[in-house]
């Protein structure tokens, strides 16, 4: 191996946390197209673009299971979750995720059920102020658990825990023990709930995600055990909750681009997917996704010891001006005229979701999108002053004010925090 192929002396840990979405890009663009790092003291390589999307998904080159740190699956997936999977053993379980998330009766189903929430709490938002990122979680949360067959008495606190769980797992600190608690008391509910279930306690709705994973059996033919269960059950209603994030980022845009309100509103239901897809593109969201190299592989000329830490570039490949014309600019247009292809936009992981590890519910973030953000552009609301940056050094990145906005019929008035300073911090 030649010195520009070994492994840096320096771990880039700190400087990851320090700079967050805009670390890697930052370090491609010194670099070329592959980077090599030391994270968490492990030799790492970062691959960029649809070619290294298909390379880093084929099971292969790359193994997911051994790759997610310990506090990843202690806040945002949960230890034994199916993305901790691989081979045999991930397609079954994948594909109880894939019969509850895909196709359009399911679709549909919950889009329904969020839309039916949303529309019943707008009712309650008349002569008042509110944050659109925690009331986007309680909508989803009320919503999604009534798709899911799972009983809820108390949509707020659920609501805070999921939000947590996906807030608190790419930072050290509070937020991050405040994850970690989030989840253990949801895994512990859950689990009594298919317990429950399974002992006839309680009725799980047929064919019903909480009956689904209730009956699944793994590639060894047995029951998942009920911490399992509950994990899964999380990992079908903790994603659906964090388009939260991508609902305040709509509100974000349309306060930057407000003559976008009007075509939103004409009910162009092609238009509304275009701009949900562009909010998945624009907006960060995921940074990055990890692997192991399964084997000595080679990337472009480039030796990939086997044991490799292998990560796939998502925010940067999103932003790469030879895929995207002009891509810190927010132009739902670009979809429009032409829609993404699978290993282009990616903001979900990319690959093949039936035998790969894409995220099986990107349909249900973009048809929820396409269904609540015509219905956010369709109110009258005044944007009051606030605080209207995202930072990009935190991950996951959101508006700082969660974007606050206040019915039409009450005077915008005094500010909400800080200074509006429209756009994302970093680049």
């Amino acid at each position: 191996m030649n010195r520009s192929r070994r492994p840096p002396l320096v771990d880039s840990s700190l400087a990851l946390l320090a700079k967050g979405y805009a670390w890697l890009p930052d370090r491609r663009r010194s670099t070329g197209p592959v980077v090599r790092a030391r994270l968490m003291g492990q030799e790492t390589v970062a691959l960029h673009g649809p070619e290294a999307v298909r390379f880093f998904y084929d099971e292969r080159h790359v193994e997911r299971g051994t790759a997610l740190p310990g506090p990843v699956l202690s806040t945002l997936f949960g230890h034994g979750a199916v993305h901790t999977l691989d081979w045999r053993a991930h397609r079954v379980r994948k594909e109880m995720f894939l019969s509850l998330l895909t196709g359009p009766e399911a679709v549909a189903g919950l889009v329904a059920c969020v839309t039916r929430a949303w529309d019943e709490t707008v009712r309650s938002w008349s002569g008042r102020r509110v944050v659109l990122f925690d009331e986007a979680s309680r909508v989803i949360t009320r919503g999604v658990c009534q798709w899911a067959g799972i009983p809820l008495d108390d949509a707020h606190s659920l609501a805070r825990h999921l939000v947590a769980m996906v807030d608190g797992f790419a930072t050290p600190g509070p937020r991050h023990w405040q994850a970690r608690r989030a989840r253990a008391r949801s895994e512990a509910w859950l689990g009594r709930l298919v317990e429950d279930v399974r002992a006839g306690a309680a009725t799980a709705p047929d064919g019903s995600a909480l009956d689904e994973v209730a009956r699944h059996r793994d590639a060894d033919g047995r029951l998942l055990d009920p911490h399992t269960a509950a994990v899964e059950l999380l990992n079908v209603i903790r994603p659906t909750v964090a388009v939260c994030w991508f609902v305040s980022y709509a509100g974000h845009a349309l306060c930057l681009r407000p003559e976008l309100r009007d075509r939103l509103g004409d009910d162009d239901p092609a238009y509304a997917v275009a701009f949900a897809h562009e909010l998945r593109r624009f907006y960060p969201f995921a940074p990055f996704l990890g692997g192991r190299a399964v084997t000595d592989l080679e990337w472009r000329g480039e030796p990939i010891p086997a044991g490799t830490l292998i990560l796939l570039d998502l925010y940067g490949q999103n932003h790469d001006p030879a895929l995207w014309e002009d891509p810190y600019t927010f132009e739902p247009q670009r979809f429009v005229e032409r829609p993404p292809e699978r290993d282009e936009l990616v903001p979900q992981g990319g690959g093949d979701r039936a035998h790969g590890h894409r995220c099986p519910g990107e349909d249900v973030t973009v048809a929820l999108l396409s269904a609540l953000v015509p219905r956010l552009a369709r109110l009258e609301y005044h944007v009051p002053e606030q605080d209207l940056r995202i930072p990009l050094h935190r991950m996951p990145a959101r508006v700082r004010s969660g974007f606050v906005i206040e019915d039409a019929r009450v005077p915008a008035s005094v500010a909400v925090t800080g200074s509006s300073v429209p756009g994302a911090t970093g680049s």
